[in-house]
């Protein structure tokens, strides 16, 4: 033993001695427990002078460090002078055991779904260590979990365990051997998970993923395409699957080897957020001979071999490539905030301007003048796109080994520029690019932008900032009217999560030009059909009142000419007067419509 804790209690408080300890090094790395014996303890002198703490603060202590405890026979009464004690026993090869500590992983929980893991998972889970969180779903909703992975050392579950609880139930604990349910399905949207270790040699610990009842078609993080037979089918990948162990080969273009991972391929292929979650449609193909990996969303995808199977997910019809056709400098739709020129070994004048930065052209790509953080480079898009992804990679020339690491997006319309931000948070997002000049990376938008100005920012580089670059996405008009993402779907509002009114607009489908012009249309139309109705009814009962009295007026032909033309002139300049009003609104494209109401409104009075 490298030290004993031992606590005194008196017997007001129900309690016996409690013993607990941490095990150290032991010749041949044995590790013996105390579980079970009986011990005697003996004061030290400091310690026994010290004055023993009233029995309730005495037992929230008692409370405070009861996970990793172990009461030890031999009751002590309330006039006993036992102190608490702390004994410190030398040996020779003194412990490195690890404290009580936080023994969770890495958590991703959102609002609907979640992954939870033992700390270090699947490595070895530490000694000594709690791991305890609370999982939940919206009101109204059950909650479903699904362990993915369950190895504790512990086969009585007495020292290291699982449980899962529930308001009304108590599911475990789980250990060892022991047969563990693949799918729980409580009857609360909330439970508490609780794992506990202590001193043990292996194990991998546990994974769990959860979500609620509105996805019966729930997977773990584990779960690969071979598991399935069905040529197409759907299934739902619970929030934070990107960090979790486990390879991935292949690509979107080509499709993914089947002894992938499903969610981990879907946040690789652009199909999910990591942080959302979401659900996949999957569809199961011949195997290929070779399958490329490369980087894209954060992920490394490995270099596959043959396999009999292989799976692609389905496509969102969202994927062109928006790069333009470019001409000479002057006429590109690509800027930047400067380029770097060079004399080659022959003394050529090298040029690497931005209508270089094209993913499809051959030869140098754009490279800053000066490398830092107020280089940009600019895309025209020529009208608003909407922009699913991002290809990106470095100089391409084999004596150039430029290239950028990270990057942030603006985009603006005709207004200011806005930073692209994380899906959850209103920090800018930084997406990671390039690790060397020659492989191409890609990163998804998700949400979208709907934009047709695109800067790409630089955030950090190797040697000096170079670039090429490919926008994928589509034509608003794909998207307007009820045409959506099929595999995006907003997260629903909840405490906590706040999304700002900017951010909102990146995923709303744009209206078209023809639409906006009939809402210009209806709202300067209304009030003016509205007003003319009025007067016609007011003209109506006037009329009807005074008719018999002013009869005689109108047998002088002249005078009732001029009262009809003064009445006509005067609904003229009103109706003009609508309709310069409507071509303020409307804009100079729509002038022509000025005219029609000059023409048709006194006729309509008429």
């Amino acid at each position: 033993l490298s030290e004993i804790h031992a606590w005194g209690r008196r017997s007001c408080c129900g309690r016996s001695w409690v013993l607990r300890s941490r095990f150290g090094g032991f010749p041949f790395g044995r590790i013996r427990s105390l579980e079970g014996r009986r011990v005697s303890v003996r004061p030290s002198h400091r310690q026994a002078r010290r004055p023993l703490p009233p029995c309730k603060e005495r037992e929230k202590q008692r409370a405070a460090a009861r996970e990793g405890s172990r009461e030890v026979p031999g009751a002590m009464g309330c006039g006993g002078a036992a102190p608490a004690v702390l004994l410190l026993l030398p040996v020779l090869l003194r412990s490195g055991a690890e404290k009580l500590e936080d023994g969770c992983g890495p958590v991703i929980i959102h609002q609907d779904s979640g992954t939870l893991a033992s700390k270090d998972y699947p490595g070895t889970y530490p000694n000594y260590t709690v791991c305890e969180r609370r999982i939940q779903v919206p009101q109204g909703k059950r909650l479903i979990i699904k362990i993915g992975d369950l190895d504790i050392e512990s086969q009585r579950c007495d020292s290291d365990y699982l449980i899962i609880r529930s308001p009304t139930t108590v599911h475990g604990p789980y250990c060892g051997n022991m047969p563990v349910p693949k799918e729980i399905i409580l009857d609360s949207n909330a439970a508490t998970v609780h794992f506990e270790s202590r001193s043990h040699v292996s194990g991998r610990g546990f994974l769990l993923s959860f979500a609620s009842s509105d996805h019966p078609d729930l997977i773990t993080c584990l779960e690969r395409a071979n598991y399935h037979v069905e040529a197409e089918y759907s299934r739902y990948c619970p929030a934070g699957c990107r960090e979790i162990a486990g390879d991935i080969s292949g690509n979107i273009v080509e499709g993914y080897r089947d002894t992938s991972l499903l969610c981990k391929s879907a946040i690789h292929a652009g199909v999910i957020a990591d942080e959302l979650g979401g659900q996949i449609i999957v569809i199961q193909q011949k195997g290929a001979s070779r399958y490329q990996g490369i980087l894209a969303n954060g992920i490394h995808s490995q270099d596959g071999s043959l396999s009999e199977k292989r799976f692609i997910f389905t496509s969102n019809g969202c994927s062109e490539s928006l790069n333009l056709e470019g001409g000479g400098v002057s006429d590109s739709p690509i800027t930047a905030s400067s380029s770097w020129n060079e004399t080659n070994e022959i003394g050529e004048l090298v040029q690497w301007s931005p209508n270089k930065a094209w993913l499809k052209i051959q030869g140098p790509s754009w490279a800053a003048n000066q490398s830092n953080l107020r280089q940009w480079l600019e895309i025209d898009l020529g009208e608003r796109k909407r922009i699913t992804g991002i290809r990106t990679t470095g100089s391409t020339m084999l004596n150039f080994n430029f290239y950028v690491k990270t990057f942030i997006v603006n985009y603006k319309n005709n207004s200011k520029w806005r930073t692209y931000k994380g899906v959850l948070s209103n920090e800018e997002k930084v997406f990671e690019a390039n690790s060397n000049h020659r492989d191409i990376v890609r990163n998804n938008f998700i949400p979208p932008i709907v934009a047709r100005y695109v800067r790409i920012v630089p955030q950090s580089w190797h040697k000096r900032i170079a670039l090429k670059v490919e926008l994928i996405g589509c034509h608003v008009a794909q998207v307007n009217g009820s045409f959506r993402h099929q595999l995006w779907q907003r997260p629903s509002q909840s405490p906590g999560i706040s999304v700002r009114k900017e951010d909102k607009s990146i995923t709303e489908p744009m209206p078209s030009a023809e639409n906006n012009l009939g809402w210009k249309l209806s709202a300067i139309m209304v009030p003016v059909l509205v007003v003319l109705f009025l007067f016609l009814i007011s003209g109506v009962c006037i009329y009807a009142a005074i008719q018999k009295y002013v009869t005689f007026i109108f047998c002088f032909s002249e005078l009732g000419s001029i009262v009809y033309f003064s009445h006509l002139w005067y609904w003229t300049q009103t109706a003009s007067s609508f309709a310069a009003f409507g071509s303020r609104i409307i804009g100079s494209s729509e002038r022509p419509f000025h005219s029609v109401i000059n023409m048709t409104v006194p006729f309509m009075i008429w």
